[in-house]
């Protein structure tokens, strides 16, 4: 399985932050209820065992909608619960190496801040890239924001999809029309709103405005 651009149209990256009224399996499956097309697993501090049961049953969830499962940074987790593909940024695994382990058919996605660490995971093998932070966020504190025309340029230099990723909202995200993007990652847009389906339908439609090129929400 690779991965089309249309994939990547409305990626939802989950952070346990928000869970207490709802499980995280309730989070993800309101925010495909409400149109994600791909959801990224997302776990820095879970115990190995943990993290695969979760795996497991979010693989099964997002099956069910036809919605490809990504695991971020371990490709074991993803290898053993049979994710549709795995994610890893700059400072993690050779991207080589997750080929290599993952297989041909899995989906890698390969985090870039620049188009020289684009193109290199495209030549490494690279499915798609994300792309940031395309704005200020708190949820990676070490990344700074990339201007738009740094966006545009890695955009140009590859011929694989792009999605943009950190600190994009309902508020901001118009503001990539015509930035060559094939997509958002949204984070805390999604998992801390109070109806997460709801405001999924409504991301989902300013999504595709956004790669349509329209600016305006009018």
């Amino acid at each position: 399985m690779k991965c089309a651009k249309e994939t990547l149209l409305l990626y939802a990256v989950t952070d346990r932050t928000w869970t207490g009224r709802q499980s995280l399996y309730e989070q993800v499956e309101a925010a495909l209820k409400g149109g994600v097309t791909c959801v990224q697993l997302r776990e820095k501090n879970l115990e190995e065992e943990a993290f695969l049961q979760e795996a497991r049953e979010l693989k099964s969830l997002c099956s069910c909608y036809n919605v490809p499962l990504i695991i971020n940074d371990n490709v074991r987790i993803a290898v053993a619960c049979g994710a549709d593909g795995v994610h890893v940024g700059q400072k993690d695994m050779d991207v080589r190496t997750v080929r290599r382990l993952a297989g041909e058919k899995m989906i890698l996605g390969v985090s870039a801040h620049s188009v020289k660490e684009a193109r290199k995971a495209v030549e490494d093998g690279a499915d798609y890239l994300g792309v940031g932070a395309v704005f200020s966020t708190s949820t990676k504190t070490d990344a700074g924001r990339m201007a738009q025309e740094d966006l545009r340029a890695i955009c140009g230099a590859v011929n694989v999809p792009v999605v943009a990723i950190g600190g994009i909202s309902q508020e901001n995200i118009l503001e990539l029309a015509r930035s060559g993007v094939d997509g958002v990652a949204l984070v805390s847009a999604i998992f801390s709103a109070s109806d997460i389906e709801g405001m999924c339908r409504h991301l989902r439609g300013l999504a595709e405005k956004m790669v349509k090129g329209e600016s305006s929400s009018f």
